[in-house]
């Protein structure tokens, strides 16, 4: 198929000759005498490039190509004028020309210019793919009380520039609710800049979030841009923040606060702007108290704080979540797609899950490639996971922080026993344990046991 290039002009000689040109060359050309008709192909064809002509009768060539940008804003125009000056050149681009071509016309200058617009209208669309692409591979599993809840939340405050602190257990998917935020903010076209706070060493940690000039330090054999700098118009994500030394925390606020900063080594003071969301698997007001976090970066990063539920709290998502590894796992490893009975998801579903979604994970890639069956059953679930039923659950008491929250504990396993020792059905073990059956419907979904026979 070959692409589509509309040319518009008030001059039948230009239409002509460059319509002649544009056969010869192998593409499909249309014409328009204004901007009106333009407008009116533009939205019956579809071309795939615009030659717009600035000086024409009715709306002039600027106004075209404003409304163009306005219903097709992936359409790619370049502007073609007699008159041009870079005053115009300059508009025309701020408002999404692609490029600036001067009468007369070099029929090779509009080639080429036609050649490079095609291709960077390709890969403008291969960008969007991936990053449609990323964002499913990114999004967030499950439908219960607390993921509906989370999603909620991301859904509110991304759109913002509002920074973000984020909780939770390791394991629980505080980096995938900070990508999901930068994806679906205004800053999404901007780099997401990741720093493992945890993983470089205090001497370094500096230099990598600022940056350092040539021989600032022995083995500063060259310039370098730091985290906040590459970040610049994006976001800047500070995982595990509450392992940040205190010296660096206290260079870190000033950058927060001001958006600006030297390099290590340098004296010219550089301002970015940035969006920061940070995360951390410890109460950093216990670390505060303990004299471990300052308690002014936490209130300038605290702005709207996002605590992710561990799988425990959620077990009710696991079926969806095994789906969803098992079919990934799947394509990655070029493997044979194989499925879970309800039997042995029932089995993960009473598990405690210290590890949370990234131990459920690793388990189920684990299970894929050593399972010789196309059917995943409780035979082939390894300790601990297999324990039985009632050391298992029994076990998941002594977890509980609580003594109110050993009670729900309690009452979960003491349902799901009772249910189980009924076979499922709910109105003989209502019964069985003196309650409505309403009320024991409600027990169900509040603790989101799953009803497996």
């Amino acid at each position: 198929m070959f692409p589509t290039v509309l040319v518009v002009d008030d001059e039948p000689s230009i239409l002509q000759s460059l319509s002649g040109v544009l056969s010869d060359e192998g593409y499909e050309a249309l014409t328009a005498a204004n901007g009106y008709e333009a407008l009116k192909i533009i939205e019956e064809q579809s071309p795939d490039l615009v030659l717009l002509d600035i000086w024409m009768p009715g709306i002039d060539g600027i106004v075209t190509l404003k409304e163009i940008k306005r219903t097709s804003p992936f359409l790619q125009v370049i502007i073609i004028s007699g008159h041009g000056n870079i005053e115009t050149a300059v508009k025309a681009t701020k408002l999404g020309a692609y490029d600036f071509i001067e009468k007369p016309l070099s029929i090779e200058k509009v080639i080429v210019a036609i050649s490079n617009a095609l291709k960077f209208r390709r890969l403008e669309e291969e960008n969007r793919l991936l990053k449609r692409r990323t964002l499913g591979k990114s999004r967030i599993t499950g439908g219960s009380p607390s993921i509906k809840a989370l999603k909620q939340q991301i859904a509110v405050v991304a759109p913002t520039d509002a920074w973000v602190l984020i909780t939770g257990e390791n394991g629980t998917g505080k980096e995938l609710v900070a990508r999901t935020i930068h994806q679906m903010s205004n800053r999404a076209e901007y780099p997401l800049v990741e720093v493992n706070c945890a993983a470089i060493p205090e001497e370094l940690i500096e230099s990598e979030l600022f940056g350092h000039e040539k021989g600032a330090f022995t083995s500063a054999n060259s310039k370098k841009r730091g985290k906040f700098e590459l970040a610049d118009g994006g976001t800047v994500f500070l995982d595990e923040i509450g392992d940040m030394g205190l010296k660096t925390q206290a260079k870190a606020l000033r950058i927060l606060q001001e958006q600006k900063y030297e390099r290590v080594g340098g004296t010219r003071t550089l301002k970015v702007n940035v969006r920061v969301i940070a995360a951390s698997n410890k109460n950093l007001e216990e670390e505060i108290a303990k004299e471990n976090f300052r308690e002014d970066l936490y209130f300038r990063l605290n702005i709207v704080p996002i605590e992710v539920p561990p799988l425990r709290n959620r077990t009710e998502d696991i079926p969806l979540l095994v789906e969803e590894f098992l079919n990934t796992f799947s394509k990655d490893d070029r493997l044979e797609s194989k499925e879970m009975t309800p039997e042995a998801i029932h089995l993960l579903q009473n598990y405690h899950w210290p590890g949370n979604v990234r131990e459920l994970k690793n388990l189920l890639e684990r299970l894929i490639i050593m399972t010789s069956d196309k059917i995943i059953d409780v035979k082939d679930i390894p300790e601990p996971y297999a324990q039985t039923k009632t050391a298992r659950k029994d076990s998941s008491l002594f977890l509980s922080a609580s003594l109110k929250e050993a009670k729900k504990e309690f009452e979960k396993i003491y349902l799901i026993r009772k249910i189980e020792e009924n076979r499922g059905n709910i109105s003989r073990t209502a019964e069985a344990i003196g309650i409505e059956k309403s009320h024991l419907h409600k027990k169900i979904k509040a603790y989101g046991i799953n009803l497996v026979e």
